[in-house]
Order: C-alpha cells, then structure tokens, then sequence
C-alpha cells in the first residue's frame, strides 16, 4: 500500500481501540454488506450496492475494540513462513490494478507488487496491516491466474487478481468476502462498426474474445450467446492483439481493466480504443473480487475480519478513491 496508507489505517486502528476502550462494549465493526463502502460501477459512476459474502452470510466483524480479533493478530497466525505473509498475484500485473516498474532482474515483466501501487496492491498491504505485517515482513510470489484457484497445494497466504468469486471456484479453494465489486465492459476500436452498438443483443454476430477462464469469457458464452465461438486468450496482451490485427472485434474485461486498455494499450492512430459498455449486473447477483486462499484455511476468516476493518476505518475509500475512482463510469448496455 501507498506510504500514506498504511499510518492512515494504523491511525484509523488505533483510533477506534481508543473509543473501545474508553466507552465500553462498543457496538461491532459493520460487515461489508451492512457498512456499504464499496462501490459498483455504474452507468453514471460508483454507486452503492454491495456483493454478499463468498457464504451469502454476514462475515464476523471485527472485535469491539476496534482491532481484529486476538487470534488473527500475526502472533497467532500459521503462515507459510512464520512472522511473515506470503502474498501471490499474476504475472504480469496489469494497471489500475498494479503499478511501479520492475528492478532490473526482477521476477515480474510488467508492474511490481511490492511497489504498493495500484487498487490491489494497496488492498493487499492493508490487509497485511490490519493482521499486524509490515511491508518488510511480506513476501510477493508469481502465480498463474488459473492456477491459483485450481485445487491442491498453494505457494502463497493469500492470492488476489480479480478472481471473480464463483461457487464452482470455492469447491477448490476458499474465497474471501469482497474486496471489490465489479462489472464487465466491452472494448472495441473505434473503427469497428461494433463501437456503435448500445444493446447486449446487438453483439451477438460479432466475433468476440477475452482471457480464458475467467468471468469475462463467461460474460460472452453465458450473457452475449454469440453466434461465432468466442476466442480464448492466455492473457490481456495477447487479447490486445488479436484485436489490433483484426481476429476479433471485441474484448470483455472487467471495467477498469477496460479503462487501461483504452488509455494505455490502444491509442494508435489506426488502434484507438474505445469502451463500448459494460454489462448489466447479473440475474444471479453482483459479481465481486475474493482473496483466494488454500481450501480450509485457517487464515480465511481473519483475512475477512481484516477487510472489514479496512472497509470500516475509511482505508478501503481511500484506496478506491487514489486507483479506481475515475474508472467507474461507461456507457450501459440495454
């Protein structure tokens, strides 16, 4: 998380333990589905709805004191490397999600984890913090998107990379609370005739494209129904392609993956992007981001603990408010 963060949040901590001990038993920290701190983008921008829970139940708050409960502080943790976190995420870590530049003969090929900047790599350092971890005791390691969901052993505490929370998911790993609502958009070129289509229904002769197994390319087979099978990409970048040299005509992603793409991946004089619109929140409810840990873990409900906390102190809007804030706002399809 950024510099300015992580004093806010331990301010923000320290704070609230104040008032607990100072006023007796205080009324329990609001779970994320009853604090709504986390905005759904909109047609018009963030609004207000919240995602339920990965269990459709309110997660445990987050003790009266205003801290996480004593047996998720660090001292009480089983981690995979005693008195420190290991955190894991893609490779490469894309803008608005990650950012800083990789040293020279670094692991990562684009963003830096451990910089603290962009929306999850702040989310991530707060969520340490909140458990007790500083910055020095957290280790960053890469991992495949779909591997981190997969069933058997993980390399890591906890994983984020917009893994989209699903029941079929969860069968294999556990998935936290949200940290993050999110919608899907549709980017285009601009001289695709698909830049000017405004209905969901408008989409289905064109020959579309997103990662493979993620709920983007679940948003074209499941949502659009197109005509043509879609294609499946390995990652964003070779998404990206396919769509510069004309194989397909549009790519989902989730909405502020989309703003990257148009600001940063396409903005040729013969490339420029466009974001057609994002979908309509899905009949069976609001798609949201989870931390992926190993099936079983015991840190699970601390980390659930932990983001409430962030969402309670003002440290989540902080965050949203410096990465996401102004990627929240597209056309809407009908």
């Amino acid at each position: 998380m950024t510099g300015r963060l992580r004093p806010a949040l331990l301010a923000a901590i320290a704070t609230l333990a104040m008032v607990g001990c100072s006023s007796g038993p205080a009324t329990p920290t609001p779970s994320p589905s009853s604090s709504n701190p986390n905005p759904s983008p909109t047609a018009t921008g963030p609004g207000a709805s919240q995602s339920p829970s990965a269990t459709g139940t309110p997660t445990p708050s987050a003790s009266s004191t205003g801290l996480v409960s004593s047996e998720c502080q660090k001292a009480n943790l089983a981690t995979k490397t005693d008195g420190r976190l290991t955190i894991g995420t893609d490779n490469p870590a894309y803008p608005p999600w990650w950012g800083g530049t990789p040293p020279n003969g670094s692991d990562w090929s684009l963003g830096f984890p451990p910089s603290g900047q962009g929306f999850e790599s702040a989310i991530a350092g707060a969520v340490a913090t909140a458990l007790g971890y500083t910055s020095d005791e957290i280790d960053w390691t890469p991992v495949a998107f779909k591997q981190s969901y997969a069933p058997g052993p993980k390399p890591f505490d906890f994983y984020l990379a917009q893994v989209s929370y699903s029941a079929k998911r969860a069968q294999a790993v556990d998935m936290s609370d949200s940290y993050y609502d999110v919608n899907q958009a549709l980017v285009a070129l601009t001289s695709n005739p698909i830049a000017s289509v405004t209905t969901v229904a408008g989409l289905k002769d064109f020959k579309l494209g997103a990662p493979v197994g993620t709920t983007s390319y679940d948003t074209i087979t499941n949502v659009i129904q197109p005509s043509q099978d879609p294609s499946a990409f390995n990652d964003q970048n070779e998404a990206v392609k396919a769509l510069k040299n004309g194989q397909i005509d549009g790519i989902v992603v989730d909405l502020p993956s989309a703003f990257y793409m148009r600001d940063a991946q396409l903005t040729g004089k013969n490339t420029t992007g466009v974001i057609v619109g994002q979908f309509p929140t899905p009949a069976t409810g609001q798609e949201y981001f989870s931390l992926v840990l190993k099936k079983g873990s015991s840190l699970t409900s601390c980390v659930n603990e932990a983001i409430a906390l962030i969402r309670s102190t003002g440290v989540w809007q902080s965050i949203y408010a410096e990465w996401l804030a102004d990627k929240a706002s597209a056309p809407a399809f009908q």
